[in-house]
């Protein structure tokens, strides 16, 4: 599967998070890859709540957001994600677009605070892909996705 989303926006997102550490390439790029599949997957659940209304379009109701966003993450490649697992038949409101990718931000910068912490836990000084694969290795212990 290619990667949708381009690296930048999303390593500015873990940078945001990272205070002094560094950011490693396939750190990001994991991110990218895992922000991807989510996007897919809320876009394939919103496409099933648009059909059970009998609509074809997807809104921002159906991604459980409230349009509020001002995303850092770009709204195209955005649509793109919402578009791989949805059949063609299907549109995407811009305002269910921008509310995706508000909620994928949100998802990545948690990943990438928790990443941050896991990175300094170990003593390192560079988040690594091994802190973004042990997030989501922790992550099913947690009922909300996250600690509290």
């Amino acid at each position: 599967m290619s990667v949708e989303l381009p690296f930048a926006p999303v390593d500015a997102v873990i940078r945001r998070h990272a205070g002094s550490l560094r950011v490693s390439s396939e750190a990001t790029e994991e991110l990218a890859r895992r922000i991807q599949r989510r996007g897919a997957r809320l876009a394939s659940e919103a496409a099933e709540r648009a059909t059970d209304d009998d609509r074809k379009t997807l809104r921002v109701a159906d991604f459980d957001g409230d349009g509020s966003a001002d995303p850092e993450l770009p709204v195209a490649p955005v649509d793109r994600i919402a578009r791989l697992d949805i059949d063609e038949r299907y549109r995407v409101s811009m305002d269910a677009r921008v509310a995706l990718a508000g909620i994928l931000e949100t998802y990545a910068g948690r990943v990438a605070a928790a990443a941050a912490v896991l990175a300094r836990h170990a003593g390192r000084r560079t988040i690594t892909l091994a802190d973004v694969e042990t997030y989501f290795e922790l992550e099913p212990y947690y009922a909300s996705g996250g600690a509290s």
